[in-house]
């Protein structure tokens, strides 16, 4: 990597650290917690993190330390949704369960074309293998088929599908932000040798098009 994009990536690294936590996990610690203990604890979460780590694609930030990010946000997200939709508490963790598998299996084929697509196909054979219904394998899946920015969605049935699908692309994006400014506009630079004068150029297009995701929530 040039000296200049060093520079310019330890500066954005700088100024991210400098920012407060979002709201988000602070207003929302406890959910937040108990998200982490289930992935931790869980056990068919568990076996499918195994599974995830020995086959994601990284590219270019999206790797497994990304779908783990994804995936805990997905499971407090899913927490908080339950509640509002007064869900009991076993059919909220059996939620849980399935926003975690969504988190973790989302990007498993990142670098090829219609990755989300292709993704869906992947955990539909992935979680053939464990003891879920049907059901909760094609909500999982569909979750994953829409949770692409700027793409029209697959419609989806059911309230509960619907409320999985939006927990994943909430969870997804909300990692836009503060993971684009620490590796991947900088992992992609580099890759692909982009000149500085152009990298200039097209910066504030590129920011332009991160704001539009903040009417996608």
């Amino acid at each position: 990597m040039d000296a200049i994009y060093v520079h310019l990536r330890a500066k954005a690294r700088e100024i991210l650290a400098s920012l407060p936590t979002p709201a988000f996990y602070s207003d929302n610690a406890a959910a937040v917690d108990l998200s982490r203990v289930f992935f931790n604890g869980d056990p068919v979460v568990s076996e499918l993190r195994d599974i995830v780590a020995g086959r994601i694609e990284n590219d270019f930030g999206h790797g497994l330390e990304h779908a783990v990010k994804v995936t805990l946000d997905a499971g407090a997200i899913m927490l908080l949704e339950g509640e509002q939709a007064e869900f009991s508490e076993a059919y909220t963790f059996r939620r849980v369960r399935l926003a975690q598998c969504a988190g973790l299996l989302h990007d498993i084929v990142r670098k090829q074309d219609d990755h989300a697509i292709r993704s869906a196909a992947v955990a539909k054979q992935v979680l053939s293998a464990f003891k879920l219904a049907p059901e909760e394998i094609e909500d999982v899946c569909m979750a994953i088929r829409n949770h692409e920015a700027f793409k029209d969605p697959v419609d989806i049935p059911s309230f509960e599908g619907n409320l999985l699908a939006d927990t994943l692309y909430d969870a997804d994006k909300f990692r836009w932000g503060p993971d684009n400014f620490y590796y991947t506009v900088w992992d992609m630079v580099d890759y692909h040798c982009v000149p500085l004068e152009q990298f200039v150029e097209q910066y504030p297009t590129g920011i332009a098009r991160l704001a539009e995701i903040r009417e996608s929530f």
